[in-house]
């Protein structure tokens, strides 16, 4: 079963080679190293050979229809149809077992510290493979879903676009008229928030960084202009300060809170912010302090306990949250 398991896998890493426009064409020797550097960190061909990956190809062209072709002129194998991809193909049980298999595997590096970003999707996926698609499932157990997931087709184009360090282009529809502006940026990183993706990036024009739902992007262009890293750009420490996806130039302030008792257990299992701590343990609540900017994403945090969290530091919050609690009493 291990074998069968492992020939699953190499086929989605050889789908994606053939299917990488920024690398076509891939030989079977680059189909080889990719196959044994991504299963086994190694490239010197002591677990996969050749043959490994020939065999493993024909199976994709026999049990799955896959149009593999080879080029002569680009020595090279390729989709001879470029919409093709192994993933659009019904999971078989052989197939549910081998990602089993490997959600278990995950499961094993949740917390290593350089796997600690992804820790709350490898949840997901070692829940949802060990309990088991059924089609009654849902009459048990609901998990969460993305009722949202437009823009989702840029990623691996942006994700490319990033680490080749190269220039885009697109037509972007602001929230507020809806109208279409052209933006020329230098991708720099993709977040995810609340199930949905953003895009961080030094816009040409306004000679700044600036933040993109991908959602309300259209007509996606990657150029082959290269770019270079704005100095000062840490992507480990670019939100450091930040709840949500809003960055802007101002200084995090110390931001001081006092909850009612039920508000402050869900604030101290659930933190704002990594800054979060508890200051002062009452009776009828906690008072709580971090270390953040004030951006819309936090008083809209703030204000989700209707009350229940008050804010006693800065007073410039304090007076944002009373002007929106008097137009909502209005």
């Amino acid at each position: 079963m291990p074998h069968i398991k492992n020939a699953l896998i190499r086929y989605r890493i050889i789908d994606k080679c053939l299917r990488n426009k920024y690398n076509p064409f891939p030989s079977k020797e680059d189909l080889r190293i990719a196959c044994e550097e991504s299963l086994f960190g190694s490239s010197d061909g002591s677990h996969i050979c050749d043959s490994t990956i020939e065999k493993d190809m024909f199976a994709m062209k026999m049990e799955h229809d896959a149009p593999i072709r080879y080029s002569k002129k680009d020595r090279g194998y390729y989709y001879e149809d470029p919409e093709f991809t192994i993933n659009d193909i019904p999971l078989t049980n052989d197939d549910l077992e081998a990602i089993s298999f490997a959600a278990k595997t995950l499961s094993q590096f949740r917390d290593v510290k350089m796997f600690s970003q992804f820790g709350s999707a490898i949840d997901k996926i070692v829940d949802r493979v060990t309990i088991g698609p059924r089609e009654d499932d849902e009459q048990y157990i609901q998990f969460e879903s993305t009722y949202r997931d437009g823009g989702s087709e840029f990623l691996a184009d942006l994700f490319g676009a990033i680490k080749s360090m190269v220039w885009v282009r697109f037509e972007y529809a602001r929230y507020q008229t809806e109208e279409l502006e052209k933006r020329e940026v230098l991708p720099l990183l993709l977040k995810q928030y609340r199930n949905r993706w953003y895009l961080i990036s030094w816009d040409r024009m306004r000679d700044d960084f600036r933040t993109f739902g991908l959602d309300r992007i259209e007509d996606l262009e990657i150029t082959s202009e290269k770019g270079e890293r704005p100095s000062g750009f840490d992507p480990d420490n670019f939100f450091k300060h930040s709840i949500g996806i809003t960055n802007d130039n101002s200084p995090p302030l110390e931001v001081i809170l006092d909850a009612s008792e039920l508000a402050s257990k869900y604030l101290d299992s659930l933190p704002l912010h990594i800054s979060q701590k508890i200051v002062e343990r009452r009776e009828k609540g906690y008072r709580f302090k971090l270390t953040v900017k004030i951006t819309e994403e936090l008083i809209r945090e703030i204000m989700s306990y209707g009350g229940a969290v008050k804010v006693i530091e800065p007073a410039s919050l304090k007076a944002e949250i009373e002007l929106r609690a008097k137009r909502i009493l209005d």
